[in-house]
This record gives C-alpha cells, structure tokens and sequence, in this order.
C-alpha cells in the first residue's frame, strides 16, 4: 500500500473552492474550482483502503474507487484515469453531477468515523479534466467488426454508454434522437453551473469518433416506425428515458406563466448554446425581474431556483411539502442554493394558483409530518386554517417525471408495458416481449439518476452482445446445414 495513504487522521477534508456567491449568481459558470494536483493528491490520500470499500458498492457502476484514489495520491494519473474510465463512460459528468453525498461519499468509512470523506466526486473530476487535457482520452475503437448491427433510442447517458459498449465490442451502432443534439437531459436539463455543455459535447464527439452513428430530430413512429428499425438492425435497445411531467391538480394549474420545469430549464439551456428561442427572448420563460415559486424537492427543483437566481429574479422561493431531512435531492444543492438566496418553504404544499389570464401568486397551506407511508417516509398531512399566499409571476412545477405512453408513440401496440408505464423486460436478459427488443435506464426503472442509466446502458450492452452472438452461431449453423444438405 503507498505511503501516501491513510492521511485522514492529520489531513482535513477540502472540497476544491467555491467562486465568490456574487461572481458566481451573476453567471452560469460552474462553481467550483479544479484541485492542483497536490490539493488532488493529498484529498486523495485521505482514503483508509478499506478492505470492504463501502464507496464502491454503493456506487451504481461499481468504480474502483480506492485504486484511483490510490494512484492519484502517488501522481499516477495516467493510470488513475484508465482505472476510472473502465466501469464508467461518463466519468468526468459523474464527478460534476452525481449526488455523492447519498452516494459514495455518503458510505466513506472515515465519514462514519466522523472525519469527514474522501472528496471522491472532485478527484474523479479531476483526474478525468486532466486526461482530456493531457490527451489520454481515445475513442475506444473495436479490434474487428462484427457484422452485425443495433439500433439505440435515445441518446441520453444509458443510450449513449450502451452504443459506446457495443461498438468497442465491433457492432455497427445508430443511435436516434428525437432532439437535435445528443446527450438528453446532460444537455437540455441541467444547467451549465453543474455541468458546462462543452464538457457533454466532447464526450459525444469521442463516441462518434469510435464510430457510433448518430440520427438527430428523429422520432419512432414519426420519423421511422419500430417495425422498420427491427427490420434494419439485428437488435433495438429502448433508452428513452421519462420526460412526461408529473402535474398537480389544483385551481389555476392552467393559467399563463405556470409552466413544466423541463420546458423552463431546457430553454435556459438553449439560450446558453446559442439557438434562438423566441418564449425566452419575449420574456415568457425569462425570470429576470420576476418572483419565481418552484414547486417541489428534488434535483430538478434545485436547478429551476439556481438558474432563476442567475436570470436575476427579484425573489426565488422553493415550496416543498416535507421538511429539510426528507428532501429527495442533492442536500449539497440544497446549500448552494441557500447560498445564492433561494428561500425554502418547507412543509408547504399549493392549494391554488391565482390570477385571471397569467398567475400571479400561489396559495399554498402548511403541512405536518405524519405516520410513515407505504415507502417508510412520514406523510404529509394539511394543517387547517393555515393558509397563506406568495407573490409569483411564474410558477415552474418539478414534481418529477412519469414515462410517455410509448406503445402508442412509437405505433407498437405490442410492447408490454408495467401499469407505471415503464416498459416490462425480462431483468435476467434486458428484452422485452418483442424479439430483440432490449431496454434500460429510467424508461425501464423510472426517473433515476444518470449514474443508474449509465449503470443500466452498460448492463443491456452485456445482454445484447450474449444475445447477438448466439444468433450468429445460430445462423450460422442453420446456414452450414443448408449447404450440407445441398
């Protein structure tokens, strides 16, 4: 074990350094800082080695984090990078976006031991940052081709690690898109402050390089229909994602300026590449001066405040219906926002939007924690007679995500779906009830996060390899039949 280990008991833990809360609420600039590389390599030598590391098996793609943590503390980033990049294909958007928190970070044994963690989140970021810098990154491209071909819906992080898999095992790989860049919700829904676009585009490039074919403003059962992808590639993988938001039922949830979350944030991100979008540049979806209200707890709601403080909203409130310890998202988001002055109204919940043609407050009244419900949480309960009203010139809802009503989308009435919508595979193999049908990520286990859909994309491109190779063998032998019979 390197001499450089186990440094937690001497060694404080420190997260890279924050910009300035006034530089950085006036643009969409990241906020944190790189490490040097003796600021990596000591966080890094922090790590106790652990002989069950609880970070890693609390890691969705199992990275070996106490090898890389290892190698970064003896200057080997070359090595640390090619230990990070082998059970991940996103990992330097991982080290920006994932909730380590609830994650690895969260299991790290000195954590327990009140120490505090291993950075592990900003030392992947870093060793990863440098790669790209140092020129390490390759396409990772196949020994031989195949001759065989699939066809991956969605180009999000589980369609996009799934293609990048596959193609390094020697398939030729489409993927289609329904949008006009690759990436999904890495592009459209969250925002530069956690993860700048650049850093998605270059990885997208990098697996187009390695020869994976992109179609862009392609929709199944628009544009192409399943049955003729079925019949142009040898195997499909559905990944999706679930991008039909959840609403809330309530007086006044149709008037103007009540608006989806994802509409809200996927044109703050368009503005930020450059494209024209005509509802932002009217003013409609641009909370510059205006008091914004975001209804709900979770990562989404996070991004809708901070980006709304960025557009200079007059006031930012955030009204969840449970209280600060049962919130879904990010607590590390959670105190960036406060930071930025975001106000949370906690144990609030809306009763009704008010306004004639346009909203312009939200009635909400307070709640209390109850009995736990059927997921162990405690539930919500209204407290009479405490009604009370915020201002609001725009309300965004981020109450989550349910799928889209795919067999219909897509004029295949014949995929299965479950009674939540998401589409019903066979867990051992990855295919649905249509042959050579695969799915994975969120489409197949409901809004998760994109560690879980790079996680699921590389799991069904195990799955489609074993399937594609036994039909070959198949073919083959039929064929070798064929010829012997003639």
């Amino acid at each position: 074990m390197a001499s450089k280990m186990l440094t937690f008991v001497d060694t404080a833990r420190r997260m890279p350094d924050k910009r300035d809360v006034g530089e950085r609420r006036e643009d969409f600039g990241e906020i944190y800082q790189e490490y040097t590389q003796e600021g990596a390599a000591e966080q890094a030598g922090r790590c106790s080695q652990c002989g069950i590391p609880y970070c890693q098996v609390h890691c969705p793609v199992q990275n070996n984090i106490p090898d890389w943590l290892m190698l970064t503390a003896e200057g080997r980033l070359e090595e640390a990078y090619e230990v990070s990049q082998a059970t991940n294909n996103f990992p330097e958007i991982c080290g920006r976006i994932c909730p380590q928190d609830r994650l690895c970070e969260g299991n790290c044994v000195i954590e327990q031991s009140a120490h505090g963690n291993v950075t592990i989140g900003s030392i992947e970021k870093y060793i990863t940052d440098t790669a790209w810098e140092k020129g390490w990154v390759k396409p990772r491209l196949p020994q031989s081709d195949r001759g065989q071909s699939v066809g991956v819906i969605g180009g999000g992080p589980g369609g996009l690690a799934a293609a990048e898999q596959l193609r390094a095992k020697g398939y030729e790989v489409t993927v289609y898109d329904r949008y006009d860049r690759m990436g999904g919700l890495m592009i459209y829904g969250i925002p530069n402050f956690k993860l700048e676009k650049d850093v998605v585009e270059r990885r997208t490039r990098l697996i187009a390089d390695a020869g994976v074919s992109y179609v862009e403003n392609c929709e199944i059962g628009r544009d192409v229909t399943m049955a003729e992808l079925r019949e142009r590639h040898d195997a499909v993988l559905i990944a999706t994602g679930v991008y039909q938001a959840r609403d809330i039922k309530v007086p006044g949830a149709g008037l103007g300026n009540v608006f989806p979350a994802m509409t809200y944030l996927t044109a703050s991100n368009r503005k930020g590449l450059g494209d024209e979008v005509p509802d932002f540049d009217d003013g409609t979806l641009d909370a510059d001066g205006k008091n914004v209200v975001v209804i709900g707890g979770g990562d989404t709601a996070m991004d809708c405040v901070r980006t709304a403080v960025r557009q200079g909203a007059k006031s930012v409130k955030c009204l969840y219906r449970r209280d600060r310890e049962n919130m879904p998202g990010s607590m590390r988001e959670v105190r960036n926002a406060e930071e930025e002055d975001v106000e949370f109204v906690w144990l609030s919940q809306p009763e009704a939007f008010l306004g004639d043609d346009v909203v312009t407050a939200v009635r909400a009244h307070r709640m209390r924690l109850g009995l736990p419900d059927s997921s162990g949480r405690q539930a919500p309960e209204k407290i009479e007679k405490s009604s009370f009203t915020l201002d609001a010139d725009i309300v965004l809802k981020a109450l989550g995500f349910d799928p889209e009503d795919l067999p219909t989308l897509f004029g295949e009435p014949d995929l299965p779906v479950t009674k939540w919508g998401t589409v019903r595979i066979d867990y051992r193999t990855m295919m649905t009830a249509l042959d050579g049908v695969f799915a994975a990520g969120d489409i197949v286990r409901g809004a998760s996060l994109v560690v879980w859909a790079i996680r699921d994309g590389r799991d069904a491109a195990e799955q489609i390899d074993t399937w594609l190779r036994v039909k070959a063998e198949n073919e083959n032998a039929a064929a070798g039949e064929m010829v012997a019979a003639e």
